[in-house]
């Protein structure tokens, strides 16, 4: 091999990238996780970053030589780095892919076949593809090409459309998540926790970071000698997953005793007995009023005819129900559409007209949420009825 093995800081942080992201990949796309569509999208950006770095780190520590036949492998994955994101966050907040989802894979499915140009070529055209980029110093090998390389000369443009994929997409996702905002009328800056959108935000926000890192880079290092930055920085964001993973898992969740949670409220100004005064409130007021039938019930709409603050009664849904208004609503709106679905008399109603009727302006947004929350379509829930 012309140059030693490159083992150092780098090089470990993203090979442990690596292995997390796979692992967490493996997580989030098997067992009953698998079922929620946020889930899967979350399982695949996690897969997806790991190829792009797996590939950055047999480059940064030189064992590309050994692998040349894995040359550019992961380059498609520059057109998956901000898509996946997007779709992350927008199952997150409506329960389903956007329309036509299928129709933004195709810069990743045409790189994808592109590709063929040049991993169809020997082994002495990887070779001098490896070392060009990460030693230029090294000498070139002489060989013929299989294939035309680059038969539409896009190769040397492909920083130029990953810039443009990210940019499209970045945009996108928080276009989506500043209008989950807007419409539950909260400050798009605000500093409260509102699941889940102050998650969606700051992790988009984080991702707005790797463009801006990525031009800094290709300005000043030659051909892909920094990509072990991007490659670091990608890591970052699954080590970041990793910990908001475990920050929410039950698992690492210590029950504690009345004195410690009375503890935890004297730091805010909801203290435990007002919390159960909202939390009767809003059970009474579900039961009796039943504002999720409203397709354009918000949280500051429900907190004003509590005549309660809206902070309050988000802490009260995240610490005391474990659940966000959106999941409230949807728990809630299936259980109508449930009974609906049930009598006989409306057999006549179209599923449609029932997500109509329990508030759902979509009804791919009802079938999502009566999927996950049943285990059965609507559909198959009347038909066992």
């Amino acid at each position: 091999m012309p140059v030693p093995i490159r083992i150092d800081f780098f090089a470990i942080v993203i090979l442990l990238g690596v292995v997390q992201g796979v692992l967490l990949g493996g997580l989030f796309l098997t067992g009953t996780r698998a079922k929620t569509v946020s889930n899967r999208m979350m399982g695949w950006t996690m897969l997806a970053f790991s190829a792009a770095i797996l590939e950055v780190f047999l480059c940064y520590s030189n064992y590309q030589f050994q692998f040349l036949w894995a040359d550019n492998f992961a380059e498609p994955t520059n057109f998956l780095l901000a898509l996946l994101p997007y779709f992350f966050g927008y199952t997150r907040l409506h329960g389903h892919l956007p329309k036509g989802w299928h129709w933004h894979l195709i810069p990743f499915v045409f790189w994808c076949v592109y590709s063929v140009f040049w991993q169809f070529q020997s082994f002495d055209y990887k070779y001098n593809s490896y070392i060009s980029a990460w030693h230029p110093e090294l000498p070139f090998r002489t060989f013929t090409f299989w294939l035309p390389e680059d038969p539409l000369y896009l190769r040397d443009h492909v920083n130029d459309l990953t810039l443009v994929s990210m940019a499209v997409y970045m945009t996108l996702s928080l276009k989506e998540i500043y209008g989950a905002f807007k419409k539950n009328d909260i400050p798009f800056f605000t500093l409260h926790r509102v699941v889940p959108l102050t998650q969606l935000r700051n992790f988009n926000l984080l991702i707005f970071l790797f463009p801006i890192v990525f031009v800094v880079v290709k300005l000043n290092f030659k051909q892909d000698l920094g990509d072990y930055i991007l490659g670091s920085l990608t890591t970052f964001y699954i080590y970041l997953t990793s910990y908001l993973l475990i920050n929410h898992s039950v698992l690492f969740k210590v029950e504690s005793a009345g004195a410690e949670i009375k503890k935890k409220y004297e730091k805010s100004s909801l203290s435990d007995d007002y919390g159960e005064t909202i939390l009767q409130k809003l059970q009474a007021y579900l039961r009796e009023e039943k504002p999720y039938l409203e397709n354009d019930i918000t949280l500051p709409k429900l907190a004003q005819r509590l005549s309660v603050s809206q902070h309050h009664l988000s802490q009260v849904l995240n610490d005391r129900l474990n659940q966000s208004f959106f999941d409230l609503m949807a728990t809630y709106r299936v259980e109508e559409a449930k009974m609906l679905l049930a009598d006989k008399a409306l057999s006549h109603l179209k599923i449609d007209e029932i997500a109509e009727r329990v508030g759902y302006n979509s009804t791919s947004a009802f079938h999502t949420a009566f999927k996950r929350i049943t285990g059965k379509t609507p559909a198959q829930f009347r038909a066992n009825n």
